[in-house]
């Protein structure tokens, strides 16, 4: 029937290298990888960019959340089992994940939380709720190193580049996978409010834990990183889901989560009932301190995991946009969409830059480094996951009603967007977070506003804004009801000075006139008029090969 004829749609965005079409990640990899490592690791990001951009992976990510984890406590025999379910596409994302070493490479390679933290941003653009059991694997490493023992028996099984799923003697398996369990029902980020127990046994070191923890995340991986309450304290431990001998500890699995998003991932439930064994991690009493840099790392992974999302919304609504027409021409040679989609191009390309920049502080480690990243990764993961769900809402729109219905995927960004600011502290935890370093940390003070400083001179609207930053900061009253403000106005400096420095002068200005000088409206699509929309929308559009 001539009425079944399909006019003027967009095709599928597939088929296309991730990597490649953005030009602010390709342009801040090679800002900061070592000239002579850039050619390799830009091959291996062009092949995972290729692979992300693929109808295949696309699909699997479909799959992965149509068809959602399940649990089963018990096999058909009435024995407790206590495992999760998932569908194979949820497998075959994450053997690409691990294989790429986004859960490794950070420790293992030169250069190696640039590359990671690169492919993380790619290869999440292929699907999100995977992202989660790679992050925590991810993370783990670091605190796992605080015991030179501990981290001989895990940490070359966690950075391996093979995915081994199900419950087996991690001596026998080719790689392992982590997850975390901190929050109980009584308070989430209050981790010392905690009241699981550990018992000490006879050997040293070793434990019996009782207690239920409200969110463990990834429940069917092969370890676990806890808090709980020894005698002398609060305690990081390390919990395997099976023992050395091949039998299964105690780790009871009593749901999962029904989530507003990330519905591919199992979210849990658990319980320990005096009978789970665990290893002590670090002395009694400092489980905060020995699980803080996995706190960072995974921090850092919600600011990789939002920038990836505003990408790919970005991406979406440009492609849509290049291909509907309305009104006689392209929307997207629309002035009004233009606008719109430079707007929300200002926020992505802010979002890469600073995410890169974070990721060299990891690699470089110099004492000026991690007082800079003390600072500014708290700052970041505030700012960029509170970006996230105003960029994917703008962006489903620019699809108009195609971009409402779930076979767009639009609707799958959207209720993944929050996710990343409720992880790992919300909000108020992280402008909080960011208080104390201003107040008590003068160091970590210093190495941001040098980082600031470097652009200094380049915009009036920077250079203003940075003065009536510092004037906030001396005056101390008041300043807990303000954290938001103030965390929000140092997000937005760091991220002009390194536009400034680093990208286009049409990014760099119209960034500083619209986030700095305040000449935009409440919305996006309100850029001020002399702004070069061309320039900026044509550097983010995506092409199919």
């Amino acid at each position: 029937m001539t009425t079944h004829d399909v006019t003027n749609q967009a095709p599928p965005l597939a088929g296309y290298d991730v990597y490649a079409a953005d030009a602010a990640l390709r342009e801040g990899v090679a800002r900061y990888a070592a000239p002579e490592r850039l050619p390799e690791i830009d091959g291996e990001l062009g092949e995972l960019g290729r692979a992300a951009g693929s109808a295949e992976a696309q699909h699997w990510g479909e799959l992965a959340n149509t068809h959602e984890p399940v649990l089963r406590t018990h096999d058909r025999y009435g024995n407790r089992i206590d495992e999760v379910e998932f569908h194979p596409a949820w497998h075959s994302l994450m053997e690409r994940a691990v294989s790429a070493g986004l859960t490794g490479d950070a420790w293992t390679r030169p250069d190696g939380h640039l590359r990671r933290a690169a492919g993380f941003m790619v290869w999440s653009q292929a699907e999100y709720g995977h992202g989660c059991p790679v992050s925590m694997t991810h993370a783990a490493v670091p605190a796992l190193r605080t015991d030179p023992a501990l981290a001989e028996q895990w940490v070359p099984l966690l950075t391996s580049r093979s995915y081994d799923f199900g419950l087996r003697a991690p001596q026998h398996k080719r790689g392992l996978i982590a997850g975390m369990g901190m929050t109980e029902k009584q308070g989430g980020s209050d981790v010392r409010a905690n009241t699981t127990r550990a018992v000490p046994l006879a050997a040293d070191g070793e434990y019996l834990l009782t207690g239920h923890k409200w969110f463990c995340s990834a429940p069917m991986s092969d370890v676990f990183l806890v808090l709980a309450q020894a005698p002398g304290g609060l305690t990081c431990f390390v919990l395997p889901r099976v023992l050395a001998d091949g039998t299964r500890n105690t780790f009871r699995i009593q749901r999962l989560k029904d989530k507003l998003g990330n519905r591919s991932n199992a979210s849990s439930e658990v319980e320990f009932d005096g009978t789970t064994w665990a290893q002590r991690l670090g002395p009694e009493g400092r489980g905060v301190a020995t699980i803080i840099e996995m706190v960072s790392a995974t921090r850092m992974d919600c600011v990789l995991g939002s920038t990836s999302l505003m990408r790919q919304a970005l991406a979406q609504a440009a492609h849509h946009a290049a291909h509907r027409s309305a009104f006689g021409g392209p929307l997207i040679d629309k002035p009004l969409m233009r606008n719109v989609l430079a707007d929300l191009a200002l926020e992505s390309e802010a979002a890469t830059a600073t995410a890169l920049r974070l990721a060299s502080a990891f690699d470089r480690n110099t004492p000026q480094e991690r007082e800079f990243r003390r600072l500014a990764v708290a700052v970041s993961k505030y700012w960029i996951t509170k970006r996230c769900p105003v960029v994917a809402a703008e962006a489903l729109e620019c699809l108009g009603g195609n971009g409402y219905v779930e076979e767009s995927g639009m609707p799958r960004l959207f209720r993944e967007s929050p996710l990343n600011s409720v992880w790992e502290g919300s909000g108020n935890v992280n402008a909080l977070d960011v208080l104390r370093v201003l107040t008590r940390e003068q160091q970590a003070v210093d190495a941001f506003l040098a980082e600031l400083r470097l652009a200094e001179g380049a915009d009036r609207h920077f250079d203003a804004a940075v003065k009536e930053l510092l004037d906030e900061l001396a005056d101390p009253a008041g300043l807990e009801a303000r954290a938001r403000r103030v965390v929000e106005r140092l997000a937005l400096l760091l991220q002009a000075s390194l536009l400034l420095r680093h990208a286009p002068a049409a990014v760099a200005d119209a960034f500083c006139r619209s986030r700095l000088g305040g000449d935009r409206g409440s919305t996006f699509g309100t850029l001020p008029v002399g702004a070069d929309l061309a320039a900026i929308v044509d550097r983010t559009r995506p092409s199919l090969r």
